[in-house]
């Protein structure tokens, strides 16, 4: 009996009742986040470890790393300028992970443009301005190394901007 009342229901009644159903719908999907949530990029902590010497470095030549293990490579890199996120007395140090976030190809440095380039689908990441994707199929930045140094002007890495490509969670 119920199915035949249906059969009378109008097509406007229907596409009435249809539209103020998706509404509510979207309307209870969003939501703002809560006042704990962490920003996109939290900054994720890794342990301590020992990259280089302020010393080792020489200017726009790249020092290859692993951070926060061995199955992630990375790059530590002396700018000359000084740069968002950079450390050292000339806030120009810097360190990335060289895995591309969008298939984790590895990826090269190159010192004309300062950009790491992916040799898979050619994303570019700017290493002046955080790892800012400036080309390419990738969709998020490249993780940056949080870095800090100490009075012997020993360099070490302790946490990563971003999660790193292949890893569910930045967590060892």
């Amino acid at each position: 009996m119920r199915c035949k009342n249906l059969v009378d229901v109008g097509r406007r009644q229907f596409l009435r009742g249809g539209a103020l159903a998706a509404a509510g719908a979207a309307a209870a999907t969003v939501t703002t986040a809560p006042a704990n949530a962490a920003p996109a990029n939290a900054q994720v902590d890794y342990p301590s470890n020992r990259l280089a010497n302020i010393s080792d470095l020489k200017v726009n030549e790249p020092v290859d790393i692993e951070y926060p293990d061995a199955d992630s490579p990375g790059v530590l890199i002396k700018l000359g300028q000084a740069v968002e996120g950079g450390v050292g007395p000339d806030g120009d140090i810097v360190a990335f992970s060289v895995l591309c976030p969008h298939k984790g190809y590895n990826m090269s440095y190159n010192g004309e443009d300062r950009t790491l380039n992916c040799p898979g689908h050619f994303s570019r990441f700017d290493v002046e301005s955080g790892g800012q994707q400036v080309w390419g199929h990738a969709t998020q930045n490249l993780p940056q190394f949080t870095l800090r140094v100490d009075g012997n002007g020993d360099i070490f890495a302790e946490g990563a901007s971003d999660l790193i490509f292949g890893r569910p969670s930045n967590v060892l």
